[in-house]
Parts: structure tokens; C-alpha cells; sequence
């Protein structure tokens, strides 16, 4: 999905919730461990149920991969019913790789070509010629985390240069730019930390910024959207926990849909300030 089509989603439902499929067997409905793939009913239902009010789904590869070559085909199984039943919803794929650029390249393979999946969560730590790989097929996209939502973001994250003066997440922002565009690039920024997201804004304002932390973490949709939304809202804000989790009864998934209508209602309010 490029650029404008996700763009166009966004206008189109009123809507820039990304649900997080963090699928924890120990979470889901008692009655649904009778299935024979447990992971992959509890996500159709969710899918089914909030797909009307959200433009993305972020499945966690750690909440799959947990449950060895089992755990993987649910997730290929969500990715298959994504794809088939619901074509216009963007996909990100949470699995943080990063590595020397030959292990990047099969990483990229992976998501982009066996999975055909729109993007991938990557850590920057190791530089350009990590991520640089994943940058090389057209329409999809990089989503490199930036800062995050985890009190351990302080341990790294706001370090800052002596001589500029500059935090390091600072410095991935300003530095990363130069690898690829707004078409191809979208950073994480935790909303745990939205206050920030302005200055933030003055490093990347055109680029989508992928913000978690909002529902079960204490963020505030309505900060931000006052910090981080740009011209063309350049925001999925992402809920997971909230939403997925919020009822653990036979009628869960009826739950989760209201719990994003909800979201998207006041997701709509916001946008209109644009």
C-alpha cells in the first residue's frame, strides 16, 4: 500500500486506529481453546469485528513465534484473511529486525515477499546498511522505531551528544532521513511521551508516525493528535490491549468492535482539525 491509498483509508473511514493483534493464548477466551488453531479464531473474530472502524493491524511476531512453526502458521493464517477478506487494511508486522545487511535482506524477504505484508517494525541501532535492505522494495514501507513507550526508553534513547546537544533518538531521526522518503519511511514514537511528538514533528513533519501506547499504556489520543498530526494526519495510532482484551466472554468480539467504534468516533473528531 503506498502512500496515498493508505492516506485516502484514513479519510474515508474518519480513522487512523491500527488494532495490535498481541494474540496471548493465556488471554483469550476459555472457549476458544477448543479450536483447532486457537490464535487464528480469537484474531478472525477480533478482525471481523473492528475492521470497520480501524485502517491497520499490527500483528506481534513475539505473540506467534512463542508457539514454535503452531504459532507461525496461525500467524500466516491472519495474514492470508487479511489479505483476502479485508485488502485495504495496512499491514505492519512488529518483529523489531535489524541486523548486518545479508540478514536484513532475508528479513525483508520474509515479510515483503513470503508474506507480502505493507511493513515492518526495525530497530536502527546497527545503521544504515540494516535497514537499508528492507528499503528496496517499492510500496512497502520501513516503520524504525524512534522512541518508544518503555520506561527503559531512558536508558539510550535520551542520551544526549555533548557537543550538539542532540538525544540519540534525535539524532536516528535526523540521520535515517537521508535513507528514504515520506513514501517509505514511518517512525515509532510511544504516546507515553506525546508532549514530544512537536519537536519530533520539526525533524520528520511530512513522515507517518506509528504511535503505541495508547489505551492499556495511559496515552492520550487527544495529545496526540495535538502534537503529532500533520496536514494529512500522518498518524496510526495504535491499541492493542483495550481493544482486544476487553471482554473475555463468548461475546468478545462483539466487545472489541465497540471498544473501536468508540476509538474511531473520537479519532473522527480529531481529524476534522484538518
Amino acid at each position: 500500500m503506498n502512500r496515498e491509498q493508505l492516506i485516502n483509508q484514513i479519510k474515508t473511514k474518519k480513522s487512523f486506529l491500527c488494532v495490535g493483534l498481541d494474540t496471548d493464548i493465556k488471554k483469550i477466551p476459555q472457549h476458544l481453546l477448543k479450536d483447532e488453531d486457537p490464535i487464528f479464531a480469537f484474531n478472525k473474530a477480533i478482525i471481523d469485528a473492528t475492521a470497520p472502524y480501524c485502517v491497520s493491524y499490527k500483528p506481534n511476531l513475539a505473540f506467534y513465534e512463542a508457539f514454535g512453526v503452531k504459532g507461525m502458521i496461525s500467524f500466516e493464517k491472519t495474514i492470508n484473511y487479511l489479505k483476502e477478506n479485508y485488502p485495504n487494511h495496512f499491514i505492519i508486522a512488529d518483529a523489531k529486525r535489524g541486523d548486518i545487511g545479508n540478514t536484513s535482506s532475508m528479513y525483508a524477504r520474509t515479510f515483503f515477499e513470503e508474506y507480502g505484508i505493507d511493513s515492518i517494525t526495525v530497530a536502527p541501532y546497527m545503521g544504515e546498511d540494516s535497514v537499508s535492505p528492507f528499503l528496496t522494495y517499492p510500496g512497502k514501507w520501513v516503520t524504525l522505531l524512534a522512541l518508544t513507550s518503555n520506561k527503559g526508553a531512558f536508558d539510550f534513547q535520551f542520551t544526549e551528544d555533548k557537543e550538539t546537544g542532540k538525544k540519540l533518538f534525535e539524532q536516528v531521526l535526523e540521520t535515517s532521513k537521508k535513507w528514504g522518503n515520506e513514501d517509505q519511511l514511518m517512525y515509532v514514537v510511544g504516546a507515553t511521551k506525546a508532549e514530544m511528538l512537536s519537536d519530533i514533528r520539526k525533524i520528520v513533519p511530512d513522515n507517518f508516525l506509528l504511535v503505541p501506547g495508547v489505551g492499556a499504556q495511559g496515552g492520550s489520543l487527544q495529545a496526540v493528535a495535538q502534537y503529532g498530526m500533520n496536514s494529512q494526519c500522518g498518524l496510526l495510532v495504535n491499541s492493542s490491549r483495550a481493544i482486544i482484551y476487553a471482554d473475555k466472554t463468548e461475546n468478545f468480539a462483539v466487545v472489541a468492535g465497540q471498544e473501536a467504534q468508540k476509538v474511531q468516533a473520537q479519532m473522527a473528531e480529531q481529524l476534522k482539525a484538518i
